[in-house]
């Protein structure tokens, strides 16, 4: 059912029995490094906006419905994680950081409805977005509104008081049994390729690094889940990048890794990130420090500059993947679903 038109009546604020200082995090946080494991596990981590699920028992992301593959990948392997360590236009001060690892359940069975679901929430979160665009030109955008949703079932949570990460982390584990409700089924046919070229060189990316406010690294955990960790200071070296991170992280192993680096505004209405594939290891130097060696970087979602340069930037978006829309609504034998907007308020 559209969420839409669900009922009114308060919910309990905390029914999962989560730690209650993270509630407000998961909230208000606009951007989350949301991480996927790969057909061959290697991690894959890009910033993406979190919404608490409407039961409020989920941590929710979207994907749109013309690049899909942030979803395929969790449908595939349901093991993911969401690391909140951006308070950034969040009117927080100070909140603790944040590593959810749990099950996804993606849903794309009902188009509109998550269409309408993306549509209200993302307005009512990020209102600065779509402030003073007329809305006969919001609703020409279904090949951005029309969404896949994917819902995150907390197994295992770890919080830190600072992103310096200096202090053990405080855990939470889900009841034994916990489980999620299985995905959707997977549409007919071959899932789309890649829309944008990737860079020619990780150098690319890495150049854009030390401007870029915020570096994550994401492995793969020792329970198999992905792991996302906030970087406390990053080096580019001949190789890759010498990397930071705080006395109180878990015990990280030689393996296949991910960096990302992105920065937003605080009142956002644009975003520029970039993920570069590579592996770590430790060096053994005295400080710790892991030595991430960067193999690849993957094309990005960026929206930088002013207002007029972020528009130009989301037309060009729209005219690759536009017609993808209709491509993908048959794939999944449905309708290509309208934007609906809500009334003005």
């Amino acid at each position: 059912m559209d969420d839409s038109l669900s009922s009114s009546a308060p919910r309990p604020r905390n029914p999962g029995a989560w730690p209650d200082e993270l509630i407000e995090v998961f909230e208000r946080s606009i951007t989350a490094e949301y991480a996927t494991l790969t057909r061959n596990g290697r991690p894959v981590a890009v910033p993406t906006t979190p919404y608490l699920g409407e039961d409020r028992l989920t941590l929710d992301v979207s994907t749109g419905l013309t690049y899909p593959a942030k979803a395929e990948r969790a449908r595939r392997d349901p093991r993911v994680c969401l690391l909140f360590a951006d308070p950034l236009g969040s009117g927080l001060t100070d909140p603790p950081v944040a590593l959810v690892q749990g099950l996804a359940t993606v849903r794309d069975s009902d188009l509109q409805a998550n269409t309408d679901r993306y549509v209200r929430r993302s307005m009512d979160k990020l209102p600065a977005a779509t402030k003073g665009q007329p809305r006969f030109v919001l609703r020409r955008l279904a090949w951005y509104y029309a969404r896949i949703w994917i819902e995150v079932t907390p197994l295992h949570m770890q919080w830190w008081e600072r992103r310096s990460l200096d202090e053990p982390p405080r855990t939470w584990n889900a009841p034994e049994g916990t489980a999620a409700p299985l995905s959707d089924p997977a549409p007919s046919g071959l899932q789309p390729g890649s829309w944008l070229a990737p860079p020619v060189s990780w150098r690319d990316a890495a150049r854009d690094a030390g401007r870029l406010a915020t570096h994550d690294l994401t492995v793969v955990g020792d329970n198999g889940f992905p792991l996302c960790l906030p970087v406390h200071h990053s080096e580019l070296v001949d190789d890759g990048f010498r990397l930071t991170l705080g006395a109180g992280v878990p015990e990280i192993a030689a393996g296949p890794a991910c960096l990302t680096v992105h920065s937003h505004p605080e009142t956002f209405t644009g975003q520029e990130n970039r993920t570069i594939i590579g592996t770590v290891e430790r060096p053994g130097d005295a400080g710790g420090a892991i030595r991430f060696r960067a193999e690849r970087a993957l094309a990005d979602w960026s929206l930088p500059g002013g207002r007029a340069r972020i528009a130009l930037g989301f037309l060009a978006k729209g005219r690759r993947l536009g017609p993808r829309l209709a491509t993908e609504a048959q794939r999944r034998f449905q309708a290509v679903p309208t934007v609906r907007l809500p009334p003005r308020p």
